[in-house]
């Protein structure tokens, strides 16, 4: 016999299966000896009370044995010598749209720019070791996109938009723990993730796809309003670290899904100058904040002794509104790092990230304003499609200058800022390239500035102890979402007047996530099957 239970137990009831099955013989008079296995469908962690709970979905198997399936397997056929299709971009959108389109029997090939995730990790440590950003291989650019070193945080509310289960369980069939089938704040964790990838990867080319690294796109071919295929260069990265290009060449089909990340402002330039229509998006801009994770979980744990044995380090959400645009906080990371995300010269850009185990010292999340159009005074008040991603390069290269034209990250104490103060000194920091004390109050723009200085003392009246010199506010995070969103037919999903185009995921501005790009880029793969019938 098979039967549910939605129980509620504390954290040392939640830690093993042996304290579960005692508080079930105790409080639902189960048999101990017969009750062989007990498997966990969901958690989650109810923190709003003195006394915190495990909120836990359980399936007891009663003289059962359990099935091996703990995610649903998705078959993958060969499609060597099947119609093609194009994807540009490898991050969690291209991905996915690559596996999908196997599925429905299409050869994808995969064009991107950067290099495979594992390649990655020697430039991006080079970042912090020596402060050279590789303008093809950084925290945004290669394979696994800008979520490769991230936290692999899964959580969306894009519930409308596609399948969240099936994104989920094609992670597990490539190697991530299957808890994120079960947690109602579900992580891969950037130790785990790129391998995660590279299955994804190795997939993709034993079902005969193609994979081409270090490709980057240049162009999009064109014949009155249909796609006839891309151009593109290969390049080859020196000893010095510069590029050396191979002659441009065509790969010539009738559909390519666009899915390049945000951070691809060259095809933004690009799509802008040949006149495929694209707008200017709102984006979110604001600075990295990290506290000493002890501090987060006493505040959100209520208790001295902090997240203890038995519980995980502590999450936060924050939003509210100041001067009619929204403050919030973005992308947390418990337990995590701060790192330089910039992708290209002359910029200072940070992020977060954590491992799977979560256990920094600190804990970190984006605290971002809500930026629209209007709020950007262009210049001789001409706005065009490029205005907020020309906004993201100004403020990127004034941190930057800010930063001894290094990736030092201007800083401030969190309390300093709010009283517009410079700090004299600096808390220790997970930021590897260093801190330098600045005043962002006085060179950031005041529209951010002094809607972060209400969102900090909002946020410190509702939790106390938030609001806290302890706290470091580091420049500047402005890569929330892409700055311009290339237009598409709704139904369709093609571009709305060349035909074969799929713009895709969050660079083309239709995600803000990985599952919420993974879901796109299905969908995407979907059209494109309707579009080659």
């Amino acid at each position: 016999m098979i039967q549910e239970f939605q129980i509620r137990v504390l954290p040392e009831q939640a830690a093993n299966e042996h304290n579960i099955k005692q508080y079930l013989h105790k409080e639902k008079g189960l048999d101990l000896n017969s009750t062989s296995h007990i498997r966990i469908l969901k958690r989650s962690i109810d923190a709003r009370q003195r006394t915190i709970y495990i909120n836990l979905k359980v399936r007891v198997y009663i003289n059962e044995t359990p099935d091996d399936d703990t995610y649903q397997h998705t078959e993958y056929p060969n499609v060597e010598n099947a119609p093609t299709a194009i994807v540009v971009g490898a991050g969690p959108g291209g991905l996915f749209a690559a596996l999908r389109l196997i599925e429905l029997g299409i050869r994808p090939i995969v064009v991107e720019r950067g290099k495979n995730v594992h390649e990655r990790r020697k430039d991006v440590a080079r970042i912090s070791r020596q402060h050279i950003v590789d303008p093809e291989s950084n925290y945004s650019f290669g394979e696994g996109g800008a979520g490769a070193f991230s936290d692999g945080k899964l959580y969306t509310r894009s519930k409308k938009r596609g399948n969240i289960n099936k994104i989920l369980n094609v992670f597990c069939q490539h190697g991530a723990s299957t808890n994120i089938l079960i947690d109602a704040h579900p992580h891969i964790g950037t130790d785990r993730l790129p391998n995660v990838i590279e299955n994804m990867r190795n997939t993709i080319i034993q079902c005969g796809g193609q994979v081409l690294f270090q490709t980057k796109m240049t162009g999009i071919i064109t014949k009155g309003n249909h796609i006839e295929g891309i151009t593109v260069i290969k390049q080859t990265c020196n000893d010095d670290f510069t590029y050396t290009n191979s002659e441009e060449q065509e790969i010539i089909c009738p559909a390519v899904i666009l899915a390049t990340g945000h951070s691809a402002r060259d095809v933004y330039r690009w799509l802008y100058n040949n006149n495929i229509e694209i707008e200017a998006k709102d984006i979110a801009v604001g600075v990295r904040l990290e506290h000493p994770a002890q501090i987060i979980d006493q505040i959100q744990y209520h208790r001295k002794e902090g997240k203890g044995k038995y519980l995980p380090t502590a999450e936060y959400s924050f939003v509210t509104q100041c001067n009619g645009r929204g403050v919030y906080s973005f992308c947390m990371c418990p337990g995590g790092t701060v790192v330089p995300a910039a992708s290209g010269p002359e910029q200072i850009v940070v992020n977060g990230m954590s491992a799977s185990l979560r256990n920094s010292p600190w804990s970190n999340s984006g605290m971002v304003v809500q930026l629209g159009i209007n709020d950007i005074e262009a210049e001789e008040k001409s706005q065009t499609a490029l205005s907020m991603m020309e906004f993201q390069e100004w403020l990127e290269k004034q941190c930057w200058i800010q930063g001894n034209y290094r990736q030092t990250a201007p800083a401030q104490r969190m309390v300093d800022f709010v009283n517009k103060k410079l700090s004299a000194s600096l808390p220790k920091s997970s930021y590897q390239p260093g801190l330098i004390t600045s005043p962002l109050h006085f060179w950031m723009p005041e529209f951010i500035t002094s809607r972060l200085r209400e969102g900090f003392k909002s946020f410190g009246k509702s939790s106390h102890g938030f609001l806290t010199n302890e706290a470091v506010m580091i420049g500047v995070e402005t890569r929330t979402s892409s700055p311009v969103r290339i237009i598409r037919d709704p139904e369709t999903l093609q571009h709305v007047r060349l035909q074969g185009l799929f713009p895709c995921g969050e660079g083309a501005g239709y995600a803000g996530g990985i599952v919420s790009a993974g879901i796109d880029g299905e969908r995407c793969a979907e059209k494109v099957k309707e579009f080659l019938s």
